[in-house]
């Protein structure tokens, strides 16, 4: 039976007391990939932040990686995040340290105290990414490329059973994007990883063609269900 690490069920989503998606219902199992498609404004942002604890649910029932949403505080906040990796369009990289003292940064961040873990688990993250000679460069030496893998292997630090990407590849060339698909691609397969990314670059999507969650009308529409109902006529 498929293990699930995103579930919503009746969830209406807010955002500062604005209603922005109603009567969402989907599930997200281990190792899918998926994405979270929808024209600006739509509430692809807000589902998102309601995934990792930034806006909280109120109505409806929804559970990440475990952990109820319903129950989040920000004491519990921080749990759930060290269970989850974000990838962000905009890197959001520390400019001031280089690629090896940012990651450090994050473990030290999260808990972790041992050093000699925290190395193994630096040049395994950077070897995830094939970045393993680039851990002395400053953020600013690197392609947009470069540093959008540094932001991936920052978001697999703490082994996470889900990744959520906004619009990874919205700053990179098509060939970065390419790149930097496939081995998000390759990190769902070989670990088994839930990857939701968020995106509006239907070239990527035709490209790599998954299951899709499109938020339009106040609504998220799975196309998982849709290829069902359409099945059903």
């Amino acid at each position: 039976m498929s293990e699930s690490v995103v579930s919503l069920h009746n969830a209406n989503i807010y955002q500062g007391g604005n209603l922005i998606l109603q009567n969402v219902n989907f599930t997200i199992n281990k190792g899918e990939f998926v994405y979270l498609v929808g024209k600006t404004g739509t509430g692809k942002s807000s589902l998102l932040k309601t995934l990792y604890g930034e806006l909280k649910l109120t109505e409806g029932s929804g559970n990440v990686v475990g952990f109820d949403l319903k129950q989040m505080d920000w004491k519990k906040v921080p749990f759930l995040r060290r269970n989850l990796g974000v990838v962000f369009q905009d890197f959001q990289l520390l400019t001031d340290r280089n690629v090896h003292e940012n990651l450090k940064f994050v473990l030290k961040a999260t808990g972790w105290k041992d050093e000699k873990l925290i190395e193994e688990k630096i040049n395994d993250v950077l070897d995830k990414v094939g970045l393993r000679s680039k851990g002395f460069k400053m953020p600013f030496e690197m392609s947009g490329g470069e540093q959008q893998r540094v932001d991936i292997a920052r978001a697999l630090l703490n082994s996470p059973k889900l990744i959520l990407a906004d619009e990874p590849t919205g700053n990179l060339d098509p060939e970065t994007s390419d790149e930097i698909m496939q081995l998000l691609f390759q990190i769902s397969k070989d670990y088994q990883t839930t990857v939701l990314m968020a995106t509006h670059d239907f070239i990527v999507i035709n490209r790599y063609p998954g299951r899709m969650l499109k938020t339009e009308l106040g609504k998220v529409v799975d196309s998982a269900v849709v290829a069902e109902t359409e099945n059903n006529f």
